[in-house]
């Protein structure tokens, strides 16, 4: 009779052999097979489509950037080390160590980004300490990369990161008195202050310019008053002429920028490279002249595969290659708008914030140069420019945000609703 009960699939499924044991247990192998191809498939569940959107989006970012850097550096790489795909190498490097970096990222609770959040800007502070020993170097005017060998790096890509988290751990602590001035920003001041100095101190204004902008993006996501945001504004803007007249090179570029490059003198000098970045753009024209083709890369247009990838960009693939570019920041800033909106939890909407003003606004300040209406500052193209340690922190940075769109509340998953809290000052509800 108990065999009469069972459904029909079941008893029909497991054969008893002459030991006792089912069929299906004298086989090891295809159990662990199994067991295997689970584990694999565990690295990548999520329980949204934002999730697989800001990684797909991320992924083609990265692969299109070193394409970018492949075309755009060919032949001055060549020229100088008979390599065409001298820095193509690196740049295809980087992604190889960044993306599984990211993914790792991805699978860390928010409450442990939380709990190591002071100790990560610690440690990156610390990094950036080195730029002022014999390790650092100065590259073009500014003190901010360190040396080890053949290896180099700029410690204030992790200082981002390092800021985005602490103040998501602050905001997290404070949320219950957001509106009281120094219970939210004196340990703020303390926590950004001191690396904005250090980076200005190196001579990165563009850096630190970029961190502002994080800054301010993580505040106005976690909460913060409107009027505590002004006061944060109008002190910048007392702050930034002063910042401006330290280095007489950032004072001749922002004198050629507002003169509109019509003296031929600084065509020869500061215009130059503008100048160039925006013939290279109008020349691509609506379709570009084809990947590869690109007239300005013949050292015509300096910093090609870093800062002026962009004209690049516009020169081989047109108005509809710069266009799609620019659509893919706009679809990764959504997604990230998504995961503040379905989250509750203040420390994940305020990094998420942070780090979704880092990343797009450093872009729109980067194509803003490009474009000219903005001064040279020195800022590269997320995901795409050449750059070692832009590329892995920003892509550490995106795995932080994906480990937050794994625990987004949903589909039944306890994870999401654990440890949230609800601020009264939240934004974009």
């Amino acid at each position: 009779m108990a065999t009469t009960d069972l459904p029909s699939g079941r008893s029909g499924g497991r054969t008893t052999g002459s030991t006792g044991h089912t069929g299906t247990e004298h086989t090891g192998a295809p159990r662990r097979a199994r067991g295997a191809v689970v584990a694999v498939k565990n690295v990548f569940v999520a329980e949204s489509s934002t999730f697989y959107t800001i990684l797909g989006v991320t992924l083609f970012l990265v692969v299109f950037g070193v394409v970018m850097v492949l075309s755009s550096s060919s032949v001055e790489q060549y020229a100088a080390t008979h390599d065409f795909f001298g820095a193509a190498s690196k740049q295809g490097l980087y992604a190889v160590l960044g993306v599984p970096l990211m993914l790792v990222a991805s699978r860390v609770p928010a409450r442990l980004w939380r709990k190591w959040a002071m100790r990560i800007l610690a440690a990156a502070l610390v990094l950036q300490l080195l730029v002022y020993t014999p390790l650092g170097i100065e590259i073009q005017g500014n003190r901010n990369w360190i040396r080890l060998g053949s290896f180099s790096a700029q410690p204030s890509e992790a200082v981002k990161l390092g800021i985005a988290l602490a103040v998501g751990a602050i905001i997290y602590v404070k949320r219950d008195r957001l509106r009281e001035w120094k219970e939210l920003f004196l340990p703020i001041g303390i926590a950004t202050v001191l690396p904005l100095a250090m980076v200005l101190l190196g001579g990165d204004q563009g850096t630190a310019m970029i961190m502002l902008i994080l800054l301010l993006g993580a505040l106005y996501i976690g909460g913060a008053r409107a009027k505590h945001l002004l006061v944060i504004v109008g002190a910048v803007a007392v702050v930034l002429p002063f910042v401006t007249m330290t280095s007489a090179s950032r004072q001749y570029r922002i004198n050629a920028w507002l003169s509109g490059c019509t003296d031929s003198n600084q065509y020869q000098d500061l215009c130059w490279q503008p100048v160039h970045g925006m013939w290279a753009l109008a020349s691509g024209g609506v379709f570009g002249v084809g990947l590869g083709n690109s007239k300005a890369k013949w050292s015509w247009l300096p910093e090609a595969d870093n800062d002026y990838i962009f004209a690049i960009v516009g020169e081989e693939l047109g108005l509809i290659g710069a266009v799609v570019v620019l659509a893919l920041f706009i679809v990764l800033a959504v997604s990230m708008i998504k995961v503040i909106r379905q989250s509750d939890d203040p420390f994940v909407r305020t990094v998420t914030g942070g780090i979704m003003a880092w990343i797009i606004g450093q872009a729109l300040v980067n194509i803003a140069v490009v474009l000219g209406l903005l001064p040279v500052l020195g800022v590269p193209l997320p995901l795409i420019s050449a750059g070692g340690s832009a590329l892995i922190m920003t892509l550490l940075a995106i795995g932080v945000v994906l480990s937050f769109a794994r625990e987004l509340p949903g589909k039944g998953r306890p994870g999401g609703a654990r440890d949230t809290f609800a601020p009264q000052n939240g934004v974009l509800r």
